[in-house]
Order: structure tokens, then C-alpha cells, then sequence
């Protein structure tokens, strides 16, 4: 503790409510971030209340204090080396044999322990009847009842924190669990022979690192090298643990789990009654239906075919309102601004650029609006079992489901995800493939793309290729896993939590955190991408010669011999700016690079966006805003950037597809491979980057070339 705030760590069993509670304790004062060295998510959050301030940390959802995945390392790691002031456990209600396996475990570490009753509505409504004095007695651990999304209990806990803090000295300790005498023996041999080196037992708690070694823990004998005795505490324990396998004819592990559950029993027996109650609860009867093993996968899919038809029935009128406003504000500066390099800048860079980006906020706020509300009730961990068989099919874990999931939002949390994934190789997998699911940053070019080309069937398009992702994603994974990543599936094993109500409040938290991470991105990464791909589409400037002008005004009466004088003057000028940009340093990149591109039908302006959109998906739009509005001034009566590209002779609606595609299957934003290499290396990143460019680039050409046979 420093001064007068407290450092508490928020831990608990994944679906307790733990981020509900999280978000009720902190309100909108936390922030996100990285844990070091890793890419697990790590939210802080501060409350204040009187002269104290109370520092909390959300750790990743866990069983045990025995770690296998990454989100497990990081919550034991925290606690034992962190060292926070106070522990509250928080606790699922509903399911509080299993939530108090973690508390024992926790008390062992020496740091005062608080058990949240999270959900305490939801037992009551199950007919589950907790006497929390009564067991807090029993396992001497303080506990509060709260409900998360109401807020319930929050000043009781807050409360509790304070008289525990009050009394730390007395309550450090607290009660552990007694097992059996002859394994107590064991472990107070254990113990001593720990803490003969003074240093290394005040860096870890003697008696949690002895049940761990009994444990044969993994981590707890790595911990054991610092010891100055680590060969002769280590053979002990090996020692120990062989005595009482052999003593009880089990697993020395599964001797100590079952200590444990005995004790819970025990607890839960005096304070716990169960009154009886319907026999199908609203959860099972919904589970009836959506579960069902015939109608399971027709529901998911139907539940993402609305999902992206409600995101584009919405988001349809505010998009277009923000591209009238951006209209507006680029007529304005048009006649406020003098200088043609300033205006140029500001009106086709700045507004053209970023206007074009930020016109699609409507759309990403709607879809991750959707996704959380699918998340929040619940419906997540059913859509995992629902396609849980098909994945299988093509080697995956059915848990690969929710980096996927999450995919369509943003590359970067998919790959973060993939941390739950306890096998190595399914993890690398599934990291390898989720982005090919085309996330958020992709959708305005699939948009854009789609009402061009496709406007009656534009919300089915964009569908379209999301399902084309997901089936790269698929069969990249069977490909994956029969070459260079052989091995079984593990068996799928997850809980379902019940259904419960989105609160407003966590929602909104969800789509704010997300949009303003779009936003920020769309006003500094692709301002700046803006403000380049303006001086390269630019520079070196080209001034038209009058020979020059004069076979472009032949050539545009030649093309459009109907037009009136003002539409062929406006002709004349838009052919004009695209001679300047022939001759830019964009125009020269686009024709270095053609050939490449040209399988898959691709103009160089195509060919230059598509690289200039490996820093950020989002550059895309904002490029093809740029090359096609330089030299054009934007009015009222003016085309649109669909409008545009569609008037392109050389844009047809299966280059646009192909475009599409192209986009979806190259390798994501620098930020997304950033991710990647964090969580599995740059030997895999290396091959990430290799596989998508080489598997998009022959399937785009493929779909090409075989498109033009019947077209």
C-alpha cells in the first residue's frame, strides 16, 4: 500500500461477472493496456470515495493457480510477484463449488483474500439459498453479495476492503485448509526446508510453493531454481509427492484436488440450501432451440446474416448525413482557401482522405453494438458449440470459434484471444487464420466497393465475402494442420453460462472502447497516411502543356460527344488531373508495380492502393478518395467517390470483386502483425505474411481469369 491507496486485485473464475463488477467498482476511470512483455489485455481502474483511493486490477479470467495458458500465467504470475494489497475473489452464485476451488487456492498465497457473491440475484432465482456469514465463518474469507450490472453490493465490498485493510496484520494469514495429517506432514517438512533460504521464502508464500511442488507443478519447480538448496528441496518434494501417491494409490495432484473439493463440500453443506424450483429454467428452454444439434448452425448463421443486415439498414442515413457534412465542409474551404497547393491539401488530402474514412464510423459503431449485445448475452459460448463440429472437420479447437468471432471487429483482439487456447498448436492455428475474417477496418472498402458495383444487392455482397473469408480461414486450417502443423484437435471442453440481459451501460462501454480505437487510428495513422499519399499523388506537379490540353479536350468530345459545355469542361479537367497523376510519384509506383497486379485485373491505381493499405486497411478508401478527386473541386451537384469509381472504364464489377477479395485475404494492418508476433514469434509472422500475399494473389487471379471466360 502506498500512502493512502490500495492496490486490489480483481481475479475470479471466467463468466463470474468479474468485468461487470470491474466496470460498476471503477465506472468510466480505467484504462486498458498490455501486461508486459505480452499481449494479454490488462484494465486498471481507480474509485475514489473519502481520502482513500482504492487501484484496481482486472486480471484475465482463471480455474486454478496451475497454469497452462497464457491468460492463466499472467493472473498467478501478478499475484505472486505483484503482490497486491487485497485479493477479491469473485465469485459465480450460481456455481460456488467449483468459484471456491480458486479462494483456497488463494488463501494459500498470503495476501488477505475477499469473496464477492457475484450473481446473487440468479441464485436466488435458481432457488439457491446462501448463508454468507455462515460460510464466510467457515472459510474464514469476508464475504459480500453483489450483483455486477446493478451496482448491488459495491459500497459492502468497498466497506469490507477497508476494515480488512484496518486489520491487515491480523488477517494476512488467515485460515488454510487442513489436509490430510499425513500430507500436513509433508508439507510442514516442506515448508521449513523453503524457508532455510530467508530471501527466496520472502519472495514466494512457503506454504503455496509446497503444495505446489506436492502438486508437481511445472512452474513451482522452475520458482524452486532461485532457492540457494533447490537440488535438495526439489528431490525432496519429488520425494513427498511419490510417498503419498503411493500412500493413497493416486495421482499425488489429484490426491490434493480432492482434498479440496472435500472441504468446499463440507463448507457448502452448513451454509448453502438449494430450494426447489421449475424444473426447465428460461436458459434451458432457450438452449432447447438453440442448441439443438439439427438447427444449432442454421440459427448462428442466420443470427450473422441479420447482424450485418441490420448494420447496413442503419448505418445506411447516418453515412450518408457524414458524407454531406464532409461535401459541405470541402465547398466551404474551397471558396475560404487561395492557395491551390493549401486547398489541394486540405480539400482532396485531408477531407478526402480522412472524410472518407470517418464517413464509415456509423457502420463500425452498429456493428460492434451488435456483437457485444451477442457477447454480453451469452450467445458467444453457444455459437462456439454450435460450429464446434465443423471445426473439428477442418482441425480445429471449437474454442477457435471466439477469435474468429472477434475477427470481424478487429484482427488485433482475434489474435490476443487466441491466448485461451491451451494447445500450441491449435493456438498457432487459429492465429494463422483469424485474419482472414474480414474485420472492421476492412468494411469500408467491401462497402464502398459493393454499393458501386452492387447496389441492390449490396449488404449480400459484403455478406458474400465475409463467408468467403471464413471459408479461406477454414480450409487454410485443414491445409495448415495436414503440412506444416500436424497433430489431433484437443477435446472441447466449456461451460455455458446462463443467459443474462446486456446492461446498457457495458455495452456502450464496449462499442465506445472499439469505435474511439477506429477513430484515433483515422485521425493520427491515416491522417498521416493522408497527408503522404497527398504529396506522392502530388508531386512532382505536372503542369499540362496547351498541346497536352488540347488532345485531352479532342479526346473527351470524342468519348462523350452528348455532353454540354459545362459537363465536358468538367470532363476535360477531371482527365486533366489524371494526366498530373500519371506523372506523380504515385502514378509511377502504381505502373512499376502493374504487372504484378495485372492477373488479377487490377488498374495501377488499384495496384497502388492496395499496397499503400498494408499500414492500415482504412488507407485504401482514403487513397482511392484522393487519386480520384485530384484536380476535381467538389460541389453539390458533384460525384461521390462510388460514383466515381464506378464512372472508371476500367473498374467493372469484377475488378471490384476481385478487389474485394484481394483485400479480405492479404496480410491485416501493421498493428495486427504486430499482435502476431507477440504471440507467436517472427519465424510464424515471416510465414503469416508469405502464406496470405501468395494464397491472395493466386485465388484473386484464379477468380479473375476464370470470371472473364464467362463474362
Amino acid at each position: 500500500m502506498s500512502g493512502n491507496t490500495l492496490r486490489i486485485a480483481l481475479a475470479g473464475n471466467p463468466n463470474a461477472g468479474k468485468t461487470t463488477l470491474f466496470n460498476a467498482l471503477t465506472g468510466a476511470h480505467h484504462k486498458v493496456g498490455n501486461y508486459p512483455g505480452v499481449t494479454v489485455e490488462k484494465r486498471e481502474g481507480v474509485r475514489v470515495r473519502g481520502d482513500r483511493q482504492y487501484h484496481f486490477i482486472d486480471l484475465p479470467g482463471i480455474y486454478s493457480l496451475t497454469a497452462y495458458s497464457i491468460d492463466e500465467v499472467v493472473a498467478r504470475d501478478f499475484l505472486l510477484e505483484e503482490k497486491p494489497d487485497i485479493i477479491v475473489d469473485v465469485l459465480d452464485s450460481t456455481n460456488l463449488e467449483r468459484n471456491l476451488y480458486l479462494c483456497l487456492q488463494m488463501q494459500e498465497l498470503g495476501v488477505p483474500v475477499i469473496g464477492a457473491l457475484n450473481m446473487s440475484d440468479e441464485a436466488a432465482a435458481k432457488g439457491i439459498l446462501i448463508d454468507e456469514k455462515n460460510l464466510a465463518e467457515t472459510l474464514d474469507v469476508p464475504l459480500v453479495k453483489t450483483v455486477g450490472p446493478k451496482g448491488k453490493g459495491v459500497d459492502e465490498l468497498l466497506d469490507r476492503i477497508d476494515r480488512i485493510d484496518a486489520a491487515r496484520d491480523a488477517q494476512k494469514a488467515g485460515r488454510r485448509i487442513d489436509y490430510k495429517e499425513e500430507i500436513e506432514a509433508k508439507l510442514a517438512a516442506l515448508q521449513q526446508s523453503i524457508g532455510e533460504d530467508a530471501g527466496f521464502a520472502a519472495k514466494y508464500p512457503a506454504r503455496w510453493l509446497a503444495v505446489k511442488l506436492l502438486e508437481k507443478d511445472a512452474d513451482a519447480f522452475g520458482r524452486l531454481r532461485e532457492h540457494a538448496a533447490a537440488g535438495k528441496v526439489e528431490k525432496e518434494a519429488l520425494e513427498a509427492a511419490l510417498w503419498i501417491e503411493k500412500h493413497f494409490g493416486k495421482d499425488s495432484e489429484i490426491i490434493m484436488s480432492e482434498q479440496r473439493y472435500g472441504y468446499i463440500r463440507g463448507a457448502t453443506r452448513e451454509a448453502v440450501r438449494i430450494r426447489k424450483t421449475a424444473d426447465f429454467s428460461l436458459t434451458e428452454r432457450i438452449d432447447a432451440v438453440i442448441m439443438n444439434r439439427f438447427l444449432s448452425l442454421p440459427i448462428f448463421l442466420l443470427v450473422l446474416w441479420g447482424v450485418f443486415q441490420l448494420t447496413f439498414m442503419l448505418g445506411e442515413y447516418p453515412m450518408a448525413a457524414l458524407e454531406t457534412l464532409f461535401g459541405f465542409l470541402s465547398d466551404a474551404l474551397n471558396g475560404v482557401i487561395t492557395s491551390d497547393i493549401i486547398r489541394s491539401l486540405v480539400v482532396n488530402g485531408i477531407i478526402g482522405g480522412v472524410g472518407g474514412v470517418f464517413s464509415f464510423v456509423p457502420l463500425i459503431v452498429i456493428l460492434f453494438f451488435l456483437l457485444s449485445i451477442l457477447e454480453d448475452t451469452g450467445y458467444m459460448s453457444r455459437a462456439a458449440f454450435a460450429t464446434d463440429k465443423l471445426l473439428h472437420a477442418f482441425g480445429l479447437h471449437g474454442q477457435s470459434i471466439f477469435p474468429m468471432m472477434l475477427g470481424f471487429g478487429c484482427s488485433v483482439p482475434a489474435v490476443m484471444a487466441a491466448r485461451t487456447l491451451k494447445n500450441p498448436r491449435d493456438r498457432i492455428i487459429t492465429i494463422l487464420i483469424t485474419p482472414m475474417m474480414s474485420c472492421g477496418a476492412k468494411l469500408p472498402v467491401h462497402v464502398l466497393l459493393a454499393a458501386a458495383f452492387f447496389p441492390d444487392n449490396a449488404a449480400a455482397m459484403v455478406m458474400l465475402i465475409y463467408g468467403i473469408g471464413a471459408t479461406a480461414a477454414l480450409g487454410s486450417a485443414l491445409l495448415l494442420k495436414r503440412t506444416v502443423l500436424k497433430g489431433d484437435p484437443t477435446p472441447f471442453v466449456m461451460e455455458l453460462p446462463p443467459y443474462r440481459a446486456p446492461t446498457l451501460r457495458g455495452v456502450l462501454w464496449h462499442v465506445w472502447e472499439k469505435t474511439w480505437q477506429y477513430v484515433k487510428k483515422a485521425g493520427t495513422v491515416i491522417l498521416a497516411s493522408a497527408i503522404l499519399i497527398w504529396v506522392i499523388t502530388t508531386f512532382p506537379a505536372h503542369e499540362v502543356s496547351d498541346t497536352e490540353r488540347v488532345t485531352l479536350a479532342e479526346t473527351v468530345r470524342a468519348e462523350y460527344p452528348e455532353a454540354d459545355d459545362e459537363e465536358a469542361a468538367r470532363l476535360i479537367e477531371t482527365a486533366e488531373a489524371e494526366s498530373a497523376l500519371d506523372h506523380s510519384y504515385a502514378g509511377r509506383l502504381g505502373k512499376f508495380i502493374a504487372p504484378v497486379f495485372k492477373p488479377m485485373g487490377f488498374t495501377w491505381k488499384i495496384a497502388a492502393s492496395s499496397i499503400l493499405g498494408f499500414a492500415a486497411k482504412e488507407v485504401v478508401v482514403s487513397t482511392l478518395g484522393i487519386m480520384y478527386r485530384v484536380g476535381t473541386e467538389e460541389t453539390e451537384e458533384s460525384e461521390g467517390l462510388r460514383d466515381a469509381i464506378r464512372a472508371d472504364a476500367d473498374m467493372t464489377p469484377l475488378t471490384a470483386f476481385c478487389f474485394m477479395l484481394f483485400t479480405l485475404l492479404i496480410p491485416p494492418c501493421f498493428a495486427a502483425l504486430a499482435a502476431i508476433r507477440a504471440e507467436i514469434g517472427w519465424k510464424w509472422l515471416g510465414f503469416e505474411v508469405c502464406f496470405l500475399l501468395t494464397a491472395g494473389w493466386a485465388l484473386t487471379s484464379a477468380v479473375y481469369q476464370i470470371g472473364k471466360l464467362f463474362l
